[in-house]
């Protein structure tokens, strides 16, 4: 069986370029000309220029996969102008869509972020059914894939067969790009002498190419999976980086009612001296929350392993060793 991935040359893509290629797929891997393959290295998929802002690139890459993994996206929403976020994350997968939907993919498996679920309530987990409760201006890359899901939806309800997995933060192996892995950079280079006050769910790169695979063959049509790993505050994950990488231990933990001053000083800062941030007041602002997840459906229906942040931490660290980028 032959399966498609946009956005392959990421982080996650790669994964599932992966994934696929060891569970026996055959893979079609789609690339823009530009990009670098570095995430791909020691792969073989097929590979196939085109672009998801490109609808007849589309069209010819999709020819032939019984599978479409929909994965191409904007994550760094940090170092993107809110407008760029709109136009890969929505119109792009309104383009995968319909050429999905025109060349008769039997499934499509669409990747989207717990990003989309919002904030939970105080002591509560988010889950499945969690719904955007900010504000679009608050938090315009978690906008950005619920208006994504519901064009997922909408071609459901129109007959295609596709499945969502919303992805906690992301840490592992082919992280070229240094948006989860930014974190053990950071942390080996000594700038983790404070930590927020808050907390992710944080899942291992590998394990979650793995899960798309699994969602593939085991979910069910026009729902949600969560694909996450351990609940951990950022104090905990920052001394679990130290202790593998040699790095600094936070002194202390910041209050948070400070994070709203370092976000809007971020936001200043970046105003006055515009590029690429970074960092920005919306990560300030949500790393003061505790994002914590429910990952017990994937588990359930999937099949899919939790596995903790150490173990996820000691992988990536291990490849970017082995492949001379830490």
């Amino acid at each position: 069986m032959r399966a498609l991935v946009t956005g392959a040359t990421g982080c996650v893509g790669a994964n599932v370029v992966a994934a696929l290629l060891a569970s026996g797929y055959q893979v079609r891997a789609l690339r823009r000309s530009r990009s670098s393959l570095a995430a791909l290295a020691g792969l073989a998929p097929e590979l196939v220029d085109g672009d998801i802002l490109e609808p007849a690139s589309l069209h010819r890459a999709m020819q032939g996969c019984a599978l479409v993994f929909h994965v191409a996206a904007v994550s760094d929403y940090w170092r993107t102008p809110p407008a760029q976020i709109y136009q890969v994350n929505v119109d792009g997968t309104r383009h995968v869509l319909q050429a999905a939907q025109a060349a008769g993919v039997e499934r499509l498996v669409f990747t989207s972020s717990t990003a989309a679920l919002g904030i939970p309530n105080r002591n509560e987990l988010l889950d499945e059914t969690s719904q955007f409760n900010l504000l679009p201006r608050q938090f315009p890359y978690g906008h950005s894939k619920l208006l994504a899901e519901q064009a997922v939806q909408a071609t459901v309800a129109q007959g295609l067969d596709a499945v969502i997995v919303n992805l906690a933060g992301v840490i592992g192996a082919r992280d070229v790009h240094f948006i989860g892995g930014s974190l053990l950079r950071e942390v080996r280079r000594g700038l983790s002498w404070a930590s927020p006050p808050g907390g992710l769910n944080w899942v291992d790169a590998e394990t979650v190419g793995e899960g798309h695979v699994l969602a593939a063959e085991r979910g069910r049509s026009g729902q949600r999976y969560i694909l996450g790993g351990e609940n951990a505050t950022h104090r905990a994950v920052i001394e679990t980086v130290a202790q593998v990488v040699g790095g600094r231990r936070p002194l202390v933990t910041l209050p948070r009612w400070t994070l709203r001053f370092v976000a809007l000083l971020a936001d200043g800062l970046n105003w006055l001296w515009p590029g690429t941030p970074l960092f920005n007041g919306t990560q300030a602002r949500l790393s003061a929350l505790d994002l914590y997840t429910d990952c017990s459906r994937a588990q359930r229906e999937l099949g899919f392993p939790l596995v903790p942040v150490r173990v996820a931490v000691e992988r990536a660290y291990a490849w970017y060793q082995a492949n001379g980028y830490l």
